[in-house]
């Protein structure tokens, strides 16, 4: 049963005890994988110089994701989430000590990167849509969904404040090697939480489809519902077109601001310093109600600051449009995870957020290796503009639909509970509006 003691509003679903095990290993392996994520960049990066190579190393890590991802929904709506989640986190761990031993013992090479990028991705898309879709299981009292899913966010965020900036001393250092090797130990902190979790185990049931049934009536399902298949469009514009840019950083840092390790570590904490206050604003939202035009103010700003970016020359200036493009995504992100969790039913809950794991992750390989093409064509910056330009026409698009996808969410607020019939027949409030 929930609690009913009265907690913080913001912090409200630490008060499940699974979730509160969970939030805190999650937080201590998400340092360490931001650690990994700035180490792989620069490794690349000293090896090579290539912007290409950057934008291939992105590609090998997420294409999996877009290929396996809905295959991985529909097992996640089939097996028991927790030990799948088990199993990725420890193979995760895996992952980063093969990449530990080769930068430790100077065997490394850019084809051993490539090769365990795209055994992360393949981890990747079983992981991701498992863990959102655990969320549920993890939180008893519905009404604090939305509150875990932006304390998430925040996690996620807050780590990758941290762990840019240890991974750029870690670097300067004693170089990327000892990087990865504490990414593979913080791993034992989220599977020690996961094993302490008291989870009731769901009855397995008989499956008398298909797993090709089941995922079509998943493709079915998303593509047919306008506020799902809508929301996950934007979502999957603004991953290829503008998250690309976090794959241009090193060369943003190197060559258009004339800075090292450090300056990519404050990079891609400014980054993360923004999309924290992003997440703690959708963490204090009591409602889902006004996400929607929430959507689209935060794309807005996500695409002006990419171009702002763009044109950045100083290190000062690109710090502080770093802040307003993390919470620009954040906050777009967040918006459609919660959206999708309130109206998804449970039975597709785990297909639902496959598509929503290949929105935002699958569609970044082909943004990432057509970003690293560009940008040796026609430079860093003017690649950075044009996603911002995208995503700005992306934002105008939903802003235009909004009207109509009212009218498809209300019914389903209103059986929730979220939204009272008067609201609905009256029109004074509106699910995605």
């Amino acid at each position: 049963m929930p609690s009913t003691k009265p907690r913080p509003h913001i912090t409200r679903a630490l008060a499940h005890r699974n979730y509160r095990l969970f939030f805190g290993g999650q937080s201590i392996s998400l340092i360490g994988t931001w650690i990994t994520r700035i180490a792989t960049s620069w490794l690349v990066y000293r090896l090579t110089g290539s912007a290409l190579l950057l934008g291939t190393v992105g590609f090998c890590g997420q294409i999996p994701t877009l290929i396996l991802a809905p295959f991985a929904g529909v097992l996640v709506d089939r097996w028991d989430r927790h030990r799948m989640l088990v199993w990725t986190q420890a193979l995760s761990a895996l992952q980063s000590l093969a990449l530990a031993v080769l930068a430790l013992t100077g065997i490394i090479t850019v084809p051993w990167v490539l090769v365990l990028q795209i055994a992360q991705g393949i981890i990747n898309s079983f992981d991701t849509p498992a863990r959102q879709s655990f969320v549920v299981q993890m939180v008893e009292d519905p009404a604090d969904l939305p509150n875990a899913i932006a304390l998430n966010s925040t996690m996620v965020n807050a780590s990758r404040i941290i762990g840019p900036s240890i991974g750029g001393i870690i670097i300067a250092a004693v170089g990327e090697g000892w990087c990865f090797l504490i990414d593979a130990i913080s791993y034992l902190a989220v599977i020690w939480s996961l094993i302490a979790m008291r989870v009731t185990r769901a009855e397995r049931r008989s499956h008398e489809t298909t797993l090709l049934e089941e995922l079509r009536a998943g493709v079915q399902y998303v593509t047919r519902f306008p506020p799902v298949r809508t929301a996950l469009i934007l979502l999957g514009v603004v991953g290829a077109m503008g998250m690309p840019y976090t794959v241009l950083m090193p060369l943003v840092a190197s060559q258009t601001l004339h800075g090292g390790a450090h300056t990519l570590g404050f990079l891609m904490t400014a980054t993360g310093v923004g999309a924290v206050t992003g997440a703690l604003y959708m963490a204090s939202r009591r409602t889902v109600l006004g996400l929607g035009r929430v959507m689209v103010v935060a794309t807005l700003a996500f695409g002006a600051g990419l171009v702002a970016f763009g044109l950045a020359r100083t290190v000062w200036f690109a710090l502080i449009v770093l802040i307003v493009i993390g919470a620009g995504f954040m906050i777009e992100m967040a918006a459609t995870n919660t959206i999708l969790q309130t109206i998804v039913e449970e039975r597709l809950r785990g297909r639902v957020m496959a598509f929503y794991t290949m929105a935002f992750l699958g569609t970044a390989p082909i943004g990432s290796l057509l970003a690293g093409i560009v940008a040796d064509r026609v430079g860093v910056s003017a690649t950075i503009i044009g996603g911002g330009v995208v995503c700005i026409a992306g934002a105008i698009w939903l802003a235009v639909r909004l009207p109509g996808l009212r009218e498809h969410v209300r019914p389903i607020y209103v059986e929730l509970g979220i939204l009272s019939a008067v609201q609905a027949d009256s029109g004074t409030a509106g699910g995605i509006a």
